[in-house]
C-alpha cells in the first residue's frame, strides 16, 4: 500500500496532467457534434472488428450445431418444394411491399447484447455499403430495430429489447395502431401501448409495423397478441407480444432502405416551419 502512494507521489503532476487532460477531451466531445459523431465512429469501427474476429471463433466452434440445423432446414425446404396441398410460402426479403431487391442490405450480426435494459446489435455492413442511421433492420421471421451509428464496415442497431425503443405497430386484422415498446422484462415479449379500448382484440392475433414512419415498410411481422391489460385510468389496451423472432439467437439481417425518406422529411419540416 505504501509503494503505491509513493507511485502516486513521485507522479503526481503527470497524473494531474493526465486527468485534466482526459477532462478536457470529455468537454470537447460532449459539447461538439462534430468530435462526438467521429467518437462514435471510430469506437463502431474498433469494437467492430473486435465482434467480427469473436464471432468468427464462435462461427468454428458452432459448426457442427449449424450443419445441424441447415440438414433439418434443407429437409423443410425440401417438404415445402415437394409438397403440392403446402401453400406456405418462405418470407424472402424481395417479397417486402414497397421495397424492390436493390433497397435491400444483407448484412449479419456479430455481436448482440439483450440481457440489459439498454440493448444493442452490431451488424458487419456500414456506410460503405450505404446503411445510414435510422434505416430499419429486420430478418425473414420479422424486425430486428433501428440503424443507430455507423462506421465504413460496421453499425450499431437500437434491438427492440431496449426500453427507449418506440416503433409504430399495429393490429392486422382491425388497423388499430400503437406504440411498440419494451418493459424490460422479457426477452421474447414487447408491449404494444395505446391501443383504444374500442379495438377489437384477441389472443393470437398477429402485429406488424404500422408504416406510419419512414424506418419500416407497412406489414412486417413482429408477433402475436399473447396478454391483453386494461387500465381503469385510460381508454387504452396494453398488450403483450409474442415476438416472432428469438432475439438471443440472430444470424444474417437485412437492412431497408427508404428511397422515399429524404422526401418526406424535407416535407414535414416544411409544414413545420410553416
Amino acid at each position: 500500500m505504501q509503494q503505491i502512494f509513493n507511485f502516486i507521489i513521485r507522479n503526481s503532476n503527470r497524473l494531474l496532467f493526465l486527468l485534466l487532460l482526459g477532462i478536457s477531451l470529455g468537454l470537447s466531445i460532449q459539447s461538439h457534434s462534430f468530435h462526438r459523431s467521429r467518437v462514435i465512429s471510430s469506437a463502431n469501427f474498433l469494437s467492430g472488428g473486435v465482434y467480427e474476429k469473436i464471432s468468427r471463433v464462435n462461427e468454428y466452434l458452432n459448426l457442427r450445431k449449424e450443419n445441424d440445423e441447415l440438414v433439418l432446414e434443407n429437409a423443410r425446404l425440401k417438404s415445402l418444394l415437394f409438397n403440392a396441398e403446402d401453400t406456405v410460402k418462405l418470407p424472402l426479403p424481395d417479397t417486402i411491399k414497397g421495397v424492390k431487391p436493390a433497397d435491400i442490405i444483407v448484412s449479419k450480426v456479430i455481436h448482440n447484447s439483450y440481457n440489459v435494459h439498454e440493448n444493442y446489435i452490431t451488424i458487419n455492413s456500414g456506410s460503405n455499403e450505404g446503411v445510414k442511421p435510422d434505416m430499419g433492420v429486420i430478418n425473414s421471421l420479422g424486425i430486428i430495430g433501428i440503424v443507430d451509428n455507423t462506421s465504413p464496415r460496421y453499425a450499431t442497431v437500437v434491438s427492440i429489447l431496449n426500453i427507449k425503443s418506440q416503433i409504430n405497430a399495429k393490429i392486422k386484422k382491425s388497423n388499430h395502431f400503437g406504440s411498440l415498446i419494451w418493459d424490460g422484462k422479457s426477452t421474447g415479449f414487447v408491449q404494444l401501448i395505446d391501443v383504444p379500448r374500442l379495438a377489437s382484440v384477441r389472443k393470437g392475433d398477429t402485429i406488424v409495423t404500422g408504416g406510419q414512419s419512414v424506418i419500416f415498410p407497412e406489414n412486417i411481422g413482429i408477433g402475436t397478441i399473447d396478454k391483453i391489460f386494461t387500465s381503469k385510468e385510460t381508454n387504452y389496451y396494453t398488450i403483450n407480444v409474442k415476438l416472432f423472432n428469438d432475439m438471443t439467437n440472430l444470424g444474417h439481417v437485412y437492412v431497408i432502405k427508404s428511397r422515399d425518406r429524404e422526401e418526406l422529411i424535407k416535407l414535414e419540416k416544411r409544414e413545420k416551419d410553416e
